[in-house]
């Protein structure tokens, strides 16, 4: 019986040393497949019969070794979409039963992948070399808030962006202190209708007495009238009567026309608010000049000219769409040719207790099991999850170097298990014929 054992323990090692031969041929095939994570081989020893008097022959068997755990190296990209993680972690992707003109069916079933290679289809979504859809948590483009209550494959629409008129306009300048002569300084201000229309707000500033100002608001486009009105700017304690430091704007006050001017508080936006008609209705605008006692907008400071340091509105004109990128934080932006943009979406890290115990169902996807644990969504570093990096992808965590050694040594055990089956079936051909 042990010349039979030893053919057949022979013959274990020689399937086992196959499977092994099958998973390194698997890892070097897929050497330079984004995210593909190699397979090792473990070998198991079972015996027949064992005791402290004798021993049989049993068997060895070849069991794969997941590796989902093991980082690939990162590499950069051309591709905006491209993400690779670093860490743990997986994207959340699904897979599609049907693609119709526009629409998709997608499998119930959840699956995860490291392969980030992502590009937008035809139907807009994005989805990585193997053909899955990346999925991702809404975003409110309005305000920003995630809904984290699901995730579902993300969408890109090449919509046009609305067009917001101008409410809000920030201004922040140096007034001289000495002016030369008595001409009015002007600023110039564009702002945008409801239609997304470029318009100009001027603003004329006459020195009436020492640190004290009107500035007369005149809107050439406006169909009701040019002249919107005037309000008193007054810097410093002595000319406002408030106690504010030299320089800054102490009181904003005797608004004239359709002007409205805010009441005076330490601390607090100095603000005057104009109503404007360009065709399509009344549009409501408040002019902010800084904090009151704070130099951070308008001032009057030495000098004999104006000095503009900066406008800023809140107005946007109609927008075409540009394009479509990601952020490290895992946002979604959709970028418009007016220079907007706005973010859609959010790609979450998906983390398991168990990794490396997920069900293969190729090389770059996955599916949870019992012993993997339930999916963990959770945004990108944050309780355990791994980064995003932009612009980047995750390579194959095979090391071809590694893979030849353990070709050769594989090589080699089978090499020496053909050679036991040989001189075992010599044995049992000399005990034939022992009967000669």
């Amino acid at each position: 019986m042990s010349l039979f054992g030893a053919m057949n323990t022979a013959i274990s090692g020689l399937n086992a040393q196959s499977v092994a031969f099958g998973n390194i041929s698997d890892n070097v095939a897929n050497s330079q497949t984004i995210g593909f994570k190699r397979i090792d081989t473990s070998f198991i020893d079972y015996l027949t019969s064992s005791s402290a008097l004798s021993n049989s022959p049993g068997s060895v068997q070849a069991r794969p070794d997941y590796r989902n755990s093991i980082q690939g190296t990162i590499a950069q990209s051309e591709n905006p979409l491209a993400m690779g993680i670093v860490g743990q972690g997986f994207f959340a992707v699904s897979r599609a039963e049907t693609v119709g003109s526009g629409s998709v069916i997608f499998s119930p079933q959840s699956f995860y992948s490291r392969a980030g290679d992502f590009q937008m289809d035809r139907n807009g979504f994005l989805v990585n070399s193997a053909g899955d859809y990346l999925n991702g948590w809404a975003v409110n483009p309005l305000n920003g808030v995630v809904d984290r209550s699901s995730v579902n494959p993300i969408r890109v629409t090449q919509t046009v962006y609305n067009p917001q008129p101008t409410s809000e306009v920030s201004l922040s300048a140096n007034l001289p202190a000495t002016p030369t002569g008595t001409a009015p300084v002007s600023a110039q201000i564009s702002v945008y209708d409801a239609l997304g229309r470029d318009h100009v707000v001027t603003l004329d500033w006459t020195r009436t007495a020492a640190n004290d100002w009107t500035v007369a608001v005149n809107v050439p486009d406006d169909i009701a009238s040019t002249s919107r009105g005037t309000a008193r700017v007054a810097f410093g304690p002595t000319a406002s009567g408030n106690p504010v430091p030299q320089g800054t704007v102490g009181v904003v006050g005797n608004a004239t026309g359709s002007v409205t001017a805010g009441a005076y508080a330490a601390n607090t936006p100095a603000t005057l608010s104009f109503d404007v008609d360009f065709g399509s209705g009344i549009q409501a605008i408040t002019l902010n000049l800084g904090t009151y006692g704070l130099s951070g907008g308008m001032t009057q400071y030495a000098g004999t000219d104006f000095n503009l340091r900066g406008i800023s509105q809140n107005g946007v004109p109609p927008g075409a769409f540009a394009g479509v990128a990601t952020t490290q934080s895992g946002d979604v932006q959709v970028t418009y040719d007016n220079g907007q943009s706005r973010t859609i979406a959010r790609v979450p890290v998906i983390t398991f207790n168990d990794p490396d115990s997920l069900q293969r169902q190729d090389g770059q996807a996955f599916t949870a099991t019992l012993a993997s644990g339930d999916p963990l969504t959770q945004d990108a570093r944050t309780n355990g999850a791994g980064g995003i990096v932009t612009n980047s992808l995750e390579n194959s965590n095979v090391d071809i170097a590694t893979e030849f050694t353990r070709l050769i040594v594989a090589q080699r055990a089978y090499s020496a298990n053909t050679k036991m089956v040989t001189t075992a079936d010599e044995l049992l051909q000399q005990t034939l014929d022992m009967k000669r």
